[in-house]
């Protein structure tokens, strides 16, 4: 599998620490601190989570140079969709892809990751020759925002990567892992609410809804920083890959100091760790992606380079990829 495009959609309105500052009780300095989030962009009227996946995928289908109907998959990772039914079907139609297949897939902030190495396994079978892999939430829904503790982490956005078949030699996933324990979702959680309905005579009917989302912050750092690093050295033993081999650190963007803990872990420098977080916040299943896109796009990460990625997050969830980004034209497989 070959990442050969990739594309991103975020909504117009960014909402800056100084603008929060006005709603709860914080300020930038505390949030940088904790954080490194500077801003996060909120959707609007007119900004449904389907338009941003979309705009997302026709970028990425530009960038890889693919007509819509050359696409087989179109796998969405969401939490926040815009249709509880599926979200991607309406990506599907939007985009005009009719020969493509399209279905959501729901791990959080591991989403991407887990919905890339999908992928990676329809593409590995046959089955699939290129496929969108999206990356999209829209968690500005289902912020309490008079709760500092999470409305100052979350944002919305969208990216995508173009994958296609190749020569074995030319792959782009060349490992990974893949982790979850739901003995510790409590810590992070967007559950429903028990809200019951009237139906006939003594029986009543659950009402669908979801509450705020609710974070033990403390608790998914302490995951995050312990089993992050684990999980990466487990897969870069496996592969045989030394960490000064690694171009990038593309890690799902969560916490600044998160990544700081991650990169000292493998004496990976700063300048060589991806982080946009100042200017987006946490966006979910979007991170990866999102991040991958603007660092193409400026020229930092080139075509053959390695990166070392990571998503992690409710559920608890988490995996690790190892990654080298193709390039628009670089499938050399006859199927291809």
């Amino acid at each position: 599998m070959a990442l050969v495009g990739c594309g991103s959609g975020v909504p117009s309105a960014s909402v800056s620490n100084e603008d929060l500052s006005r709603r709860v009780d914080t300020s930038d300095g505390w949030i940088r601190s904790r954080t490194g989030i500077g801003a996060r962009r909120v959707s609007g009227p007119g900004e449904p989570l389907t338009a941003l996946a979309t705009q997302a995928a026709a970028a990425a289908l530009a960038h890889a140079g693919w007509r819509a109907e050359d696409l087989d998959l179109i796998l969405l990772a969401t939490s926040s969709p815009d249709d509880l039914f599926g979200t991607a079907p309406l990506v599907q139609g939007q985009l005009g892809a009719v020969n493509a297949v399209a279905f959501d897939l729901t791990a959080a902030c591991s989403g991407f990751l887990f919905a890339l190495i999908t992928a990676g396994q329809y593409i590995a079978a046959g089955s699939v020759r290129r496929a969108l892999v999206i990356g999209a939430d829209q968690l500005s829904r289902w912020v309490d925002w008079d709760d500092r503790g999470t409305c100052v982490l979350f944002g919305d956005g969208a990216g995508a990567v173009a994958v296609e078949a190749c020569a074995p030699e030319a792959t782009g996933l060349l490992g990974f892992r893949m982790r979850s324990d739901g003995s510790r979702n409590a810590c992070l959680t967007l559950a429903q609410t028990d809200e019951q309905q009237p139906l006939l005579d003594g029986l009543t009917s659950q009402r669908g809804g979801f509450a705020a989302i609710q974070m033990n912050g403390q608790e998914v750092y302490k995951f995050a920083v312990r089993e992050v690093p684990a999980i990466l050295a487990e897969l870069l033993e496996s592969t045989g890959t030394a960490p000064a081999e690694l171009d990038w650190l593309l890690l799902h963007q969560a916490n600044q100091r998160i990544l700081d803990a991650v990169a000292e872990r493998f004496a990976v420098p700063r300048e060589r760790v991806l982080s946009n977080l100042a200017a987006y916040g946490n966006t979910s299943a979007a991170t990866i992606p999102l991040m991958l896109d603007e660092a193409v796009r400026d020229g930092r990460v080139q075509p053959g380079q390695l990166l070392g990625s990571s998503g992690f997050g409710a559920g608890l969830s988490w995996g690790a990829a190892l990654l080298r980004w193709s390039g628009p034209g670089a499938a050399t497989s006859p199927e291809a």
